[in-house]
């Protein structure tokens, strides 16, 4: 454990994914952004259902080639690290049962918006991501109602373009053919 760790004081630098890798497995989420850790609330249990039914419907549709999971961490450098709620991957890089991804491992990073972490999954990770070239992003908005925003990333502009807001069905041509009701990942209380 570094010295920062057992003092519970960030180190001069920030911290950095070593000090992540020395923390205890106590089940929180932790995270970094350029060397300040971030720990979120609990999630709800209504975005446990919402992350654990659409990376169950996913991985049913998932052709040869890639890889669903969720809660699974992407490093970015040795300050950056973020967890999207549901991710596929190439299976290449699923072969090898990593503790984390590198970004261009990475083809779709899905964020469930929740409540104390709304302009990290709004605003934040959707522009890491991008800026890191992950070709794909969705956002699950669970507001009343869900609604389902997916994008895709324009390598000219390192930005994601909107290429659909969804009431009923996902209906996406990439990263593969994918047709998902948004009933089939709702919680029956929502």
């Amino acid at each position: 454990m570094t010295s920062a760790l057992s003092h519970h004081v960030p180190p001069p630098d920030g911290w950095s994914t070593e000090d992540l890798d020395a923390m205890p497995e106590d089940g929180r989420r932790r995270e970094l952004l350029d060397g300040v850790l971030i720990m979120p609330p609990s999630p709800t249990v209504a975005h446990q259902t919402i992350t654990m039914r659409l990376a169950a419907a996913l991985a049913d549709g998932c052709p040869d080639g890639y890889d669903v999971t969720h809660g699974v961490e992407i490093r970015f450098d040795q300050h950056r690290a973020l967890i999207p709620d549901v991710l596929v991957t190439t299976f290449e890089a699923a072969k090898r049962q990593p503790h984390w991804y590198h970004p261009h491992e990475v083809v779709l990073a899905v964020e469930v918006v929740s409540p104390g972490t709304r302009v990290m999954d709004r605003i934040t990770k959707p522009a890491i991501y991008a800026q890191a070239g992950i070709p794909f992003h969705w956002r699950i908005e669970t507001h009343e109602a869900l609604v389902a925003y997916t994008h895709q990333l324009d390598s000219v502009t390192e930005e994601y373009v909107p290429t659909g807001r969804w009431t009923k069905v996902i209906e996406v041509p990439e990263p593969w053919l994918i047709t998902l009701p948004l009933a089939r990942i709702t919680p029956r209380y929502l």
